[in-house]
This record gives structure tokens, C-alpha cells and sequence, in this order.
């Protein structure tokens, strides 16, 4: 009998587990009253003039294992560290599961899939019905990219500086079908939106279908007019793809204002969900039209599960995305935001002072709000990004494309101003040495 009963309660807990948005999530168990403590010294501060209180973020830089790791990790634009909340959460699920996989994965955790739609959905201010999760945003925004039906001679109109996986599924779509794939080229940084709208618009031709568009560029940082661009769009009849990579879980916005049809994002960069988790938006009557990269039952379903037959993945993983929404829920996106572009601006307008350096991001908040990219005068970015690292310990990220070449920084909630003043003065030590 007791075999029995303790088996029942092991069940009923393991069914409690998934309930990350109760009571009984970790978030709460660990964090829910003291941030509720530090939030009420700090009412009726506005999220700007929070976003330099130290008081209030050391709260909230507790609450990371990166923020006492041996090294500076500068590259949180590439994948952020999860939140020790986050990290439980995967390894209790991922313990849960190995009791017995078949069982715990698809009646237990696969349970929970709803809740996190729900979550999601709350955060993008759009419908449950109109989100998919899945592993990131390539899968997300390839889904779409292979699943529109296009003919030989139409014509696609995105840019040299988007993300190069999404460049390679439009070539892919070229070299095959036919399709013409037309690229754009920015001088970035650009402080002007009816600049960037009007090259879009000139590029516009009868055959033009689709645009694709990356709302936070990747590369530098620059954030693009992607709502001028897709209202634009729309009036010329074509179709708006927008690649949230870098924007979902950063910039205080919902999805639908943002005005494109189809939106794809990876949650482990600025949301901090477990990596290797993503997420597809496509505007409700659109669906029906989209094939799914991994078909089961009906192709032209109007379900947007249909984009989630993964078939066997990482339940943990994915269930471990509910920690990370109620971590980012209780600091709040318009918060997050104003910190990390409080972080940004503090190193990089010290290092533009520095002779030899220069920051080749916008510093307004309109057009840069996490990524900034610096470069020092006689060195490539390859070569800086390994001195940082090799000398200061230092982990950023060199970039190389097209006509941007910088070394990309991307601090996050966890980065301390210690941190950004040991940038700052390693940069000043390497741009007197390089000029020297």
C-alpha cells in the first residue's frame, strides 16, 4: 500500500511541477517576496530613472549564477545565461522525465504546452491562437520562409544585414523554384526612419511579394522602422516577415502593433528561457496558408499547432520557458529595457571619449536599445575580441559583414558597472597600445 501511495504523490507532485505560473512555481518559492520588498522601496520611480539604481538591480543580478562568473560575458546578444530559477526548473524537469520518458514527457510535461502558449501569447499581446513554440527563431522563421507558396519570377526583397540563416533559406528558395531574392545594403548607423522606409519602397517592384525584415540588426544593433516599412508594404499589396531575434523579451512592444504578418523570435537571448527555445507568431487568417515544415494531419489546417510536430524534443527545455516569463514578468519589459539601454549607453559613451575608438551604433533610444559595436583604430575586430578575452577575460563577439566590422557588445540585467568599467578601461589600454 505504501508503494502505491508514494507513487500517487510522486505523480501528483511531478503534475505540480508543470504548473510554473501557480503558487507552487520557483520563481515564487525563491524570489516572489523579497523582489516584491525591493519593488515597493522603488514605487513611483519611472522605469527610466529606476534603470540606474543600483539598489534596485542587485536584486535582480542575484538572481543569474553568470553574475559571478570568472568571466565578463559581453555576448548576450549571441545566447544569454538563464536565471538559476530557470536552470532548476530544466534540471528538475529533465530528472522528471528520465523516471520514465515516455510517460513523464507526453502526459505529464506535453500537459503543459497550453500555459505556456497562454504566457507567451499575454507577453506579445496577441491571441493564443496565434503562437507556436518551438526551438528557435531560424526554425521559426524557416517554417515561414519554406512554407509560402511563391512561383518562379516573384520576387522577395530583404538585406545584406539579416541574419545569415534566413539569407541562406531565401537563396535556398532561389536556386530551387526560381524565386528572385533581392538584397538591400545599409551604411548603418542611420538616425533617419523615412530613409530606411524609402529604400524598401524603391526596391518594390510588380513582382514583389514579401519583404523581410529584422527588427534589431543582428550585426550593430541599429532597431529598424519595421512598422513604417510593413504599413508601406502593405499598401503595395506584399507580405511582412519580421525576425524578432533580437528584439522579444528586450523592447517594450506587442507583436500585433508592430504590424507584419509573420513574426519569429528566439527566448533565449533577452527573455533568458532555456536554450534552445523559440517562438513563431503568424497573424490568425493567415495560418491556413502557411505549410508546415513538418507536416502532420492537415497541411492547411488553420491550427497553429500544426507547426509544433517536432516530433521528440526537449520537454524540459520547453517547460523550463514558464520560470523565465514569470522571472521577466516581475522586473517587467518597459524596466528591462530602460536598464539594458542604461547598461549600453554607460560604457559606450565613455569609450567614445577614448582617441582611437569608435562606437558604430546609434546612441539615441529610438535606434539602439542592447547592441552597440566598437572598433579600435590599426586592429580587425577579430584581433580586439581575442585581446579582450586573452587579456581582460573579456567575452564579446567579432563581426565582419558586408561593410560593418566592430566588435559587438550586448550586456544584460546581470551585467554590473564593474564589469562595463573594466570594458572601458581595457579598451582605453588597447587603443593607446594599438596607436602607440
Amino acid at each position: 500500500m505504501n508503494y502505491y501511495n508514494n507513487r500517487r504523490s510522486f505523480i501528483k507532485k511531478a503534475s505540480a511541477l508543470v504548473g510554473a505560473f501557480s503558487i507552487n512555481s520557483l520563481f515564487h518559492q525563491l524570489h516572489a517576496e523579497s523582489w516584491k520588498e525591493a519593488t515597493k522601496s522603488f514605487e513611483g520611480l519611472s522605469a527610466q530613472d529606476l534603470a540606474a539604481n543600483e539598489d534596485y538591480w542587485s536584486v535582480i543580478q542575484q538572481g543569474y549564477s553568470a553574475s559571478s562568473s570568472p568571466i565578463i560575458i559581453l555576448n548576450n546578444g549571441g545566447v544569454s545565461p538563464s536565471p538559476v530559477v530557470v536552470q532548476q526548473a530544466v534540471e528538475r524537469f529533465n530528472q522528471m522525465t528520465n523516471q520514465g520518458p515516455s510517460y513523464f514527457m507526453w502526459q505529464i510535461l506535453d500537459q503543459g504546452r497550453e500555459s505556456l502558449r497562454e504566457g507567451l501569447a499575454k507577453l506579445g499581446g496577441c491571441s493564443v491562437e496565434e503562437i507556436a513554440i518551438n526551438r528557435n527563431a531560424t526554425e521559426a522563421l524557416v517554417t515561414v520562409i519554406y512554407g509560402l507558396d511563391l512561383k518562379k519570377g516573384d520576387e522577395v526583397i530583404g538585406s545584406t544585414q539579416d541574419y545569415p540563416n534566413m539569407m541562406q533559406a531565401w537563396r535556398q528558395r532561389a536556386i530551387r523554384e526560381g524565386i528572385v531574392y533581392k538584397q538591400l545594403t545599409f551604411d548603418f548607423p542611420i538616425e533617419n526612419d523615412e530613409e530606411i522606409v524609402e529604400k524598401y519602397r524603391k526596391a518594390i517592384t510588380p513582382k514583389s511579394k514579401i519583404i523581410h525584415l529584422t527588427h534589431v540588426i543582428n550585426w550593430n544593433g541599429q532597431i529598424m522602422p519595421v512598422k513604417k516599412i510593413a504599413r508601406m508594404a502593405h499598401e503595395h499589396g506584399l507580405e511582412v516577415i519580421i525576425d524578432g531575434a533580437h528584439s522579444f523579451g528586450l523592447l517594450d512592444f506587442t507583436i500585433p502593433e508592430l504590424e507584419g504578418d509573420y513574426f519569429g523570435t528566439s527566448l533565449h537571448k533577452y527573455l533568458s528561457a532555456p536554450i534552445g527555445s523559440g517562438m513563431l507568431w503568424i497573424r490568425k487568417e493567415k495560418i491556413s496558408k502557411v505549410w508546415p515544415l513538418v507536416c502532420a494531419g492537415d497541411p492547411r489546417s488553420d491550427n497553429i499547432r500544426k507547426f509544433e510536430n517536432l516530433g521528440t524534443r526537449s520537454f524540459p527545455i520547453e517547460q523550463g520557458i514558464g520560470e523565465a516569463l514569470n522571472f521577466h514578468n516581475a522586473i517587467g519589459t518597459k524596466r528591462k529595457e530602460e536598464r539594458i539601454r542604461y547598461l549600453k549607453d554607460y560604457w559606450a559613451k565613455k569609450a567614445k571619449e577614448i582617441p582611437g575608438v569608435q562606437i558604430q551604433t546609434s546612441l539615441k533610444a529610438e535606434y539602439s536599445c542592447a547592441l552597440a559595436g566598437v572598433s579600435v583604430a590599426g586592429l580587425n575586430p577579430s584581433d580586439l575580441s581575442s585581446i579582450l578575452f586573452n587579456t581582460y577575460k573579456i567575452h564579446t563577439t567579432s563581426i565582419s559583414l558586408e561593410n560593418i566590422h566592430c566588435v559587438r557588445i550586448s550586456p544584460h540585467v546581470y551585467t554590473k558597472l564593474s564589469d562595463l568599467d573594466r570594458l572601458v578601461e581595457a579598451l582605453g589600454k588597447i587603443a593607446t597600445k594599438s596607436k602607440g
